[in-house]
């Protein structure tokens, strides 16, 4: 009757001892006790099985790129961009390739089975942009890659830069991007906002713009993006990312500026990892912490994610493609350690993120892809505090990735023991 059964899974919400059923790639059942299944069949023993991590924010023109052409000897934001401008003349499609597949290979491993990229426009050649849709094409039956048209430059402060974006979405990249903090006047970067929402509006294509990406509390661009999502009636269609000069912002100007955002049904997503090490580079003490609102964000109604940004790049060196350890900082940073606030976070890196991508078939419900995770985790909290390793990673009811249990085998005067560091289940 089934392809596949997943025996004794416990599912995100808390409910446990339930079987999963999979027949021709997709979640045929999941009830008590199904019966025998035709093909293999895997006992959870109890364990989190949940539906694969997404990563709603990441560059993958620019991963696995550290030290290339030098080091970011500052970690800001600014040198970070500088770096990746001189490395764009350098670059080769080929090698782009190479480490984009790399790094896909980390992120399966890791239960990481959707990512949307932004990828820059700001190159002539659009080299990186023919580069990441050959990848895209490659991963296709194992990974969802969604690509941004990404103006690094600026859409309007660098000439020509229009044209290639709309070059790049004629392609076949998904999604329109922009950055309109680093237009050379306010001014234009509100220009900028009016006019990519109009062409993702004219294309019937998903907005995500990097925006306000910076400690200043007068860069208020999101303000404008949700005024545009508006306007031009693409409610839930329009994403801001970063938006960390939020947590600069006086409180009386974001009692006024979240409604509006709700209003918009703006998605948000956050960078914990980077957001932390890239902002309050001018500030001595007190240092502000460099993440958007989360919480109050999330408390507004408003579809919150966790992006993972960067993996060895021009801005990061460090990173691994685990999005566990995307929502544990994020939890740290947002002060979001009581329960609700840790299951959240941990939602922030698979359903949220899922709708904000708009990913079909996403979901542990009968008719979802049978793309799913078995955690070594009874569940999300302790997912979270273990950074629980990934015992089988499934793609469309195949088993892609499987790794054994970790544990420790200790040698203690008197006490040899093996020790796991999750709560036995009984």
């Amino acid at each position: 009757m089934f392809d596949l059964i997943l025996r004794r899974a416990t599912l995100p919400d808390g409910r446990t001892g339930l079987d999963i059923g999979i027949k021709d790639g997709r979640i045929a059942a999941v009830e008590f006790s199904l019966p025998g299944a035709t093909g293999e069949e895997i006992d959870a023993t109890g364990r989190l099985v949940t539906p694969p991590f997404v990563d709603a924010h990441f560059h993958m023109d620019s991963t696995l790129s550290y030290g290339m052409p030098r080091v970011n000897r500052s970690g800001t934001l600014l040198e970070g961009i500088a770096l990746w401008g001189e490395l764009k003349p350098q670059l080769v499609q080929d090698s782009i390739i190479e480490r984009a597949m790399a790094y896909c290979d980390w992120a399966v491993a890791r239960g990481l089975l959707a990512i949307r990229s932004h990828v820059d426009v700001c190159d002539p050649r659009l080299l990186a942009v023919e580069a990441l849709l050959e990848v895209k094409r490659r991963v296709a039956p194992y990974l969802d890659l969604q690509l941004v048209a990404f103006p690094q430059d600026g859409v309007l402060r660098a000439p020509g830069t229009e044209e290639l974006l709309l070059q790049a979405l004629d392609m076949g990249v998904d999604v329109v991007g922009g950055i309109p903090h680093f237009e050379r006047t306010m001014a234009d970067g509100a220009a900028s906002v009016r006019l990519l929402c109009e062409i993702a509006a004219e294309r019937g294509l998903l907005v995500d713009m990097h925006c306000d990406e910076s400690d200043d509390p007068l860069s208020r661009h999101v303000e404008t993006l949700a005024y545009e999502a508006h306007r031009l009636g693409m409610q839930g269609r329009v994403t801001g990312s970063h938006l960390t000069s939020m947590h600069s912002m006086d409180n009386y100007y974001v009692s006024k500026l979240i409604p509006l955002m709700a209003e918009a049904r703006l998605g948000v997503i956050a960078n914990p990892l980077i957001n932390i090490t890239l902002q309050g580079r001018h500030d001595t003490y007190p240092k502000r912490r460099g993440m958007t609102r989360v919480p109050e964000l999330m408390a507004a109604g408003l579809t919150v994610a966790f992006g993972h940004d960067c993996v060895m790049d021009p801005w990061y060196p460090l990173g691994s493609g685990d999005m566990l350890e995307v929502a544990h900082m994020g939890l740290h940073v947002g002060q979001m350690t009581g329960h609700d606030g840790i299951v959240a976070s941990f939602d922030a890196v698979t359903a949220n993120p899922a709708r904000l991508l708009h990913l079909d078939g996403y979901g542990l419900e009968v008719g979802c892809h049978a793309d799913l995770v078995v955690l070594q985790a009874n569940g999300p909290v302790e997912a979270i505090r273990t950074r629980a390793t990934r015992l089988f990673v499934l793609r469309r009811g195949r088993v892609v990735s499987r790794c054994a249990p970790v544990r420790a085998e200790l040698d203690l005067p008197g006490r040899p023991q093996s020790v796991a560091f999750t709560t036995p289940v009984v």
